[in-house]
């Protein structure tokens, strides 16, 4: 069975506003890591970070697609300068107008193809369960400003 991480959400607001909550560093510090670093165009690379205690735990992310509105897919939590299949989980956020708002898909697999453990599998499904519906009330908030 392939491990992977999948959940849809629908958000009030187009998905031009949606996409650049999930793709654009200074949104996705208001739902998601702390910090965000990255380049937001196919290649681009960077970190993301995440506190623990007094520290930060760095993880690097590259950009494998940036495709504004419709999908934003990165390659994160790998080890050296370049991801790849064997070595990275994937994440896709594709989003699909619905009614006046966006349906966002969220996948992240790779889990099996780049022999992650169970034990990271199980920390990122907690991770997404806890992060993504933070997405809906930070749009709202953020389209509701004047």
């Amino acid at each position: 069975m392939s491990r992977s991480i999948e959940r849809e959400i629908r958000i009030e607001a187009a998905p031009e506003v949606v996409y650049e909550v999930v793709s654009s560093p200074e949104h996705l510090r208001e739902w998601w890591p702390e910090e965000a670093d990255f380049t937001v165009v196919p290649g681009g690379t960077g970190t993301i970070g995440f506190r623990q205690g007094e520290d930060v735990m760095q993880v690097p992310l590259t950009v494998l697609e940036a495709e504004p509105p419709r999908r934003f897919v990165f390659r994160w939590d790998y080890d050296g300068e370049t991801a790849t299949a064997q070595n990275s989980v994937l994440v896709t956020f594709e989003l699909v107008p619905d009614a006046g708002g966006t349906l966002l898909r969220f996948a992240e697999t790779g889990f099996d193809e780049a022999a992650k453990s169970d034990e990271l599998f199980a920390d990122h499904t907690n991770g997404w369960d806890y992060f993504l519906p933070r997405i809906a009330p930070y749009v709202a908030r953020l389209v509701a400003r004047p």
